[in-house]
């Protein structure tokens, strides 16, 4: 039976969307059968940062409207064969209930091992439908104050859904400017909103990165934590220790 994780943020611009892909890429990786879902409706994000936004002929609507069979409305990734894509609807103006929503993942939660649901940023409707479908949830955020304090509502408000657990992922994270305080750690930000911070993700070019970067370790580290419930969270400041890290500093300030 699939775990249901829905990933959400309270402002927009985190990377909440690249964050759910990656996530279900890595997942996929390692043997997991995946859904990826979008619950943004309007914006439907995911299949287009997944690459297969040309592939699907039926969304989310279609499977709760009754137009296709949920299945049918799973793109299959053409490069990771147990990832799939559930679209969400053009229409931001939709009403559809929560209810429904999730007696569609409950119908395909039995033949996959995590879904995925993709978030509008915020606390309006679209994050309560989100939610409401949801076990558990994943709390993206930058270290920007701005950021922080939009999280922190949302934290507040996943408190009210039976979740079994609520995580952070800091993503955007400038190891330099933590080495010189310029921002807060990973971890000040963990204490702060209260919640456990499950991945630190360092700020790179790229949305679908080498598996040599940092930033997708990142991903492949909070793939590992929701396998085997073991939580590792990179240090992007550590390569700025000492001497070279001081020099990398300099550098980085410079650019």
């Amino acid at each position: 039976m699939a775990r249901k994780i829905v990933v959400t943020s309270g402002k927009g611009g985190v990377g909440k969307t690249t964050v759910t892909a990656n996530l279900g890429v890595q997942l996929a990786k390692r043997g997991a059968r995946v859904i990826v879902c979008d619950l943004d409706f309007g914006l439907n994000n995911v299949d287009v940062v997944l690459g297969v936004e040309n592939l699907a002929l039926y969304d989310v609507v279609d499977a709760v409207e009754g137009r296709c069979r949920p299945r049918q409305a799973l793109v299959r990734h053409p490069r990771f064969p147990t990832l799939y894509s559930l679209a969400s609807n053009h229409l931001s103006d939709r009403y559809v209930s929560p209810q429904a929503v999730r007696l569609i993942l409950d119908a395909l939660a039995p033949q996959f091992d995590f879904i995925l649901i993709d978030s509008p940023a915020g606390i309006e409707e679209g994050f309560h439908r989100a939610a409401a479908t949801a076990d558990e949830a994943l709390l993206v955020t930058t270290p920007h104050i701005s950021a922080m304090r939009d999280a922190d509502r949302v934290a507040g408000m996943l408190k009210s859904y039976r979740l079994s657990q609520v995580g952070l992922a800091v993503n955007l994270v400038r190891g330099d400017m933590v080495k010189r305080g310029e921002i807060l750690s990973p971890e000040e930000i963990s204490r702060t909103l209260k919640l456990p911070l499950f991945a630190v993700i360092p700020e790179e070019d790229g949305i679908f990165l080498e598996n040599v970067s940092e930033r997708s370790r990142a991903f492949r580290l909070l793939a590992g934590y929701y396998a085997d419930g073991k939580i590792r969270c990179l240090k992007p400041e550590k390569k700025y220790n000492g001497l070279v890290g001081a020099i990398k500093r300099g550098l980085k300030r410079n650019l």
